[in-house]
């Protein structure tokens, strides 16, 4: 990844950490590695475990930031959220969701879009 993706996907990341938070989530960790790839950000919204999938795009020319979450995308976040069930001793029971996060534009000017419960 270049150095400027990455610099937009951290700035994006941020962004949504702060919009999730002034709606009432508690940001658990980010950036979390497993032995599947990482998850951006693992929250809480109640009692709900929510694990929450960032895309950020400064434009939308070739499409929606949502649109890159395929099924291999969805099988993979399945893994990692039941390796850091496993990781965190949670037990089975623990109720969680699959959330996503699209935030598009600059540092000067942004729109985001929050998708609860994108695997279904």
């Amino acid at each position: 990844m270049t150095d400027r993706r990455h610099q937009l996907g951290a700035w994006g990341e941020a962004v949504a950490a702060r919009f999730l938070e002034e709606r009432g989530f508690v940001i658990l960790e980010r950036n979390v590695r497993t032995r599947y790839g990482e998850l951006d950000i693992v929250a809480r919204e109640g009692e709900t475990l929510v694990f929450i999938e960032v895309r950020t795009k400064s434009h939308t020319t070739f499409g929606h930031p949502f649109e890159t979450i395929d099924g291999r995308k969805i099988r993979k976040l399945q893994g990692m959220a039941r390796w850091y069930l496993h990781a965190r001793r949670l037990g089975e029971g623990t109720a969680c969701r699959f959330d996503a996060v699209a935030v598009i534009g600059s540092e000067e000017r942004c729109d985001i879009e929050h998708l609860r419960n994108v695997i279904s």
